[in-house]
């Protein structure tokens, strides 16, 4: 699933098992080139912008300052060539601390973009009082080269960008598998870029980051798939760590599981919604919460085999209502759209449902834009275990009983691991180490309801990591970036400049 919705939660094609042959450690090895300080020349950020939307914000903040920094394309063999990762630094508002380097998620999604919207959010903050703010592009993304490129402007403007084949309620070959490695490898430089998109090497490129920046140790603030990046680099650079706020964390043991209990979170987050809705008098979904998926799959299946058109010779599919339903229940405040957009539908008006596609695809209306879907596909393909044909199957039958709501009813055939006939092997960012020693404090947030990452892999993060857990009463996927929760953010600010954690059994409300 890599349209709209996906950017939002994905990891990563999930894997049945992982490889015994990795052992119980999982932390990568410094390649021999990692000690490699360089000077960072930060200056203006023009041209780093790979949107209209980044332009803009690019150009909007003064004090903005961009750099690059090379990297080994792989860190065992330097030989092999070099990339660019790009970053983006908004200078502390007042006496700097230090840096506080971020990662906003995804995996693809771009931190140059995230440093600027984060500063923007807590322009009131100690945080952007007391730390400068670098966010950086990884591996594969944004304005760092190799870029991932898999899919045409012309393949966007047709829709036709899914990635994770055995989500998808159509049926897939073999060949299209080879299609999709084929592209992806000519559109991002052969097989050597494919082979450095990790997020293994990313953790090595972090740390290369941390000794180019300055300070001695790691401030490091990653959200979602970006808390992955962070547990990593906690258990291959313990002694380099200052502070870490892992926000919307990550299960760092699960492979194929974190995806069901995405998906069984999901579910439970459909089912809210649909008793919010029903005690509002227009409800498409009906007066009976109990009756919502058979009502939700009564009006979104008839696109299985009849897509909606809309402009541009675009057409909305069943995948396409599916991904904007799942996108909208990432926030209460969109829940009502949903039943709007289904009452549209009903009436042959697809609208609003391809407006919220549109939205978080990161791409123009003329297809140009973000990205964010090769990226994700190129990483996950390198830091997940491969599946078989039959697995895929298997998981996606498990899925849809996880998720009815997202069922299509025609079973599981065709589903495949689109990363199947990926060329290089994968560098699994799993099994994780079950403690990671010697780290400082480190502080995990989690919703208590987040259907993207579980609150209950949440605990499973701040344990291995032998941190601090503060829980938050409320559906969403993180807070400490958006400013918009007081109590987060006076644990993270407080948590930031003093690395002492908030006292144990610590709550917020959302």
């Amino acid at each position: 699933m890599s349209t709209s919705t996906a950017r939002l939660f994905r990891f990563g094609s999930a894997a049945l098992v992982a490889a015994a042959a990795l052992g119980a450690c999982a932390a990568p090895a410094p390649g021999p080139q990692q000690n490699a300080t360089q000077q960072l020349q930060f200056g203006s950020c023009g041209g780093y912008a790979k949107t209209a939307a980044d332009e803009k914000l690019f150009a909007a903040g003064a004090a903005y300052q961009c750099a690059r920094m090379t990297v080994p394309l792989d860190y065992d063999h330097p030989e092999a060539g070099t990339g660019q990762i790009a970053m983006l630094r908004v200078p502390a508002r007042g006496r700097s601390q230090g840096t506080l380097v971020l990662n906003s998620g995804g995996p693809g999604g771009t931190g140059m973009n995230f440093a600027a919207t984060t500063a923007a959010a807590l322009a009131h903050s100690p945080v952007t009082e007391r730390f400068d703010l670098v966010g950086f592009d990884p591996r594969g993304v944004g304005a760092s080269t190799p870029a991932a490129r898999c899919f045409t402007t012309q393949q966007y403007l047709a829709g036709d960008t899914r990635t994770e084949f055995f989500f998808s309620a159509r049926s897939w070959s073999a060949e299209d598998a080879r299609r999709l490695a084929g592209q992806c490898a000519a559109g991002s430089g052969g097989e050597p870029a494919l082979k450095s998109f990790a997020s293994r090497d990313t953790v090595l490129d972090l740390d290369r980051l941390r000794a180019a920046l300055g300070p001695e140790k790691l401030t490091f603030l990653g959200q979602s798939y970006g808390t992955r990046i962070g547990a990593l680099y906690a258990a291959a650079f313990p002694q380099h760590v200052r502070a870490m706020v892992l926000d919307g964390a990550v299960d760092p043991q699960a492979g194929a599981e974190r995806r069901l209990a995405q998906y069984t979170g999901f579910q439970a987050t459909f089912e809210k919604m649909a008793a919010d809705c029903a005690a509002r008098p227009d409800c498409a979904l009906g007066p009976d919460p109990a009756r919502a998926t058979d009502r939700f799959q009564t009006i979104v299946r008839p696109l299985l085999d009849r897509p909606v058109p809309y402009g541009n010779g675009r057409q909305l599919t069943y995948d396409d209502a599916i991904n904007a339903v799942v996108g909208a229940l990432y926030h209460k405040e969109s829940w009502p759209g949903i039943s709007k957009g289904l009452t549209e539908l009903q009436s042959g008006n697809p609208a609003r449902f391809a407006q919220i596609n549109q939205l978080y695809s990161g791409r123009e209306p003329d297809g140009r834009g973000s990205d964010f879907d090769s990226a994700n596909l190129a990483i996950t393909c390198m830091d997940e275990q491969r599946m078989s044909p039959e697995q895929a199957a298997g998981f996606r039958d498990r899925i849809h009983r996880a998720a009815p709501f997202a069922d299509p009813g025609r079973g599981s055939a065709g589903a495949r691991d689109a990363c199947e006939a990926w060329p290089v092997a994968p560098k699994p960012t799993y099994p994780f180490p079950d403690r990671v020693a010697g780290l400082p404090p480190t502080l995990t947030i989690s919703l208590t309801d987040d259907p993207a990452t579980p609150y209950d892999g949440a605990e499973r993060m701040a344990r291995a990591l032998g941190g601090r857990l503060l829980a938050v009463d409320g559906d969403g996927h993180t807070l400490a970036s958006s400013g918009t929760n007081a109590c987060v953010n006076d644990a993270v600010a407080a948590y930031l400049t003093t690395v002492q954690a908030p006292p144990a059994g610590t709550r917020c409300s959302s």
